[in-house]
């Protein structure tokens, strides 16, 4: 039993890690392909080394390296935030830090000709926005503006790490409008856009669903058309009507987007004045969902 417990323990930390490089290379595809030959500035230590490597372009060769300029930054934060935090606290961090600057050494910076700047910004926000999700979904990051937000939340804690991280993203982003201009900066922002709107449905589930409330007389027959007909187990809630004082039960269910038409045919059918709340649900673990198997 302990030898299988450590066997699970060490592939999911294998796992972990994998996911980690994958989402660093993908978020150094859409810095290296799209965000630097297009010159978008996104924000974060790679938007800032986007913005260091032109105006270094007359001093240096080609600018100064995007992957060494993020290495100068997040080395004294490391520094700092393992004698604040503790070395436990950076370990994920550090390695998708690593992970990330490799990833923007190997990977080659091309000019994919994409001329138009609106597609840039979706295809690049799409790209970064998966791997940034990938790398949160198992609680590590590249380190970067998001060390800074952590490190500054942990001395000021009423201000939350996003509130922090829209600032100092939201600062570079105006660096990046004043060296490439405000087209630029809104192309940028709406990459920013997408940018979050990917990662957050990777961490927050992208198995969409729907929860059905519904309050009738005939909940009996409602639960019993709903198990047979559909398969899709019910639930009973004790709810009072405040108006009323009237005890009755509140059916309560979840189920797919395809479904909930069913639902509403159903509950209609039986009880035309029952009344049906819908909602959506960002994702469902359980039976009939996602299952998860140690």
């Amino acid at each position: 039993m302990a030898k299988k417990l450590m066997k699970n323990r060490n592939i999911l930390i294998l796992r972990k890690y994998l996911i980690i490089i994958v989402g660093a290379i993908l978020m150094a595809v859409s810095v290296n392909l799209i965000f630097e030959p297009m010159e978008l500035v996104t924000g974060g230590v790679s938007g800032l080394a986007i913005v260091v490597k032109h105006l270094t372009k007359n001093i240096i060769e080609g600018g100064f390296p995007l992957w060494l300029f993020t290495i100068l930054c997040n080395v004294p934060l490391f520094l700092l935030a393992i004698k604040i935090m503790g070395k436990n606290f950076v370990v994920s961090a550090l390695f998708g830090t690593i992970a990330f600057v490799l990833a923007l050494m190997v990977i080659p910076i091309y000019d994919l000709k994409l001329d138009d700047y609106l597609l840039a910004s979706i295809l690049g926000g799409a790209i970064g926005g998966a791997g940034i999700g990938l790398i949160f979904s198992v609680q590590a990051s590249t380190g970067g503006t998001d060390l800074i937000a952590t490190l500054f939340h942990y001395y000021k804690r009423h201000i939350t790490v996003p509130q922090i991280l829209i600032i100092i993203d939201g600062i570079i982003i105006v660096i990046g409008a004043i060296v490439f201009g405000l087209g630029n900066a809104l192309y940028a922002i709406i990459a920013v856009y997408i940018n979050g709107k990917v990662s957050d449905g990777i961490v927050e589930g992208l198995k969409y669903a729907k929860m059905a409330y519904i309050i009738s007389d005939h909940y009996t027959q409602i639960a019993d058309s709903i198990l047979h007909n559909l398969d899709r187990g019910v639930t009973g809630l004790s709810a009072t009507g405040m108006y009323s004082n009237k005890e009755r039960k509140m059916l309560f269910c979840v189920v797919s987007k395809k479904e909930i038409v069913k639902i509403i045919a159903i509950s209609k059918k039986i009880d035309p004045s029952a009344f049906v709340i819908i909602s959506d649900v960002r994702e469902v673990m359980g039976e009939g969902f996602i299952e998860y198997r140690q």
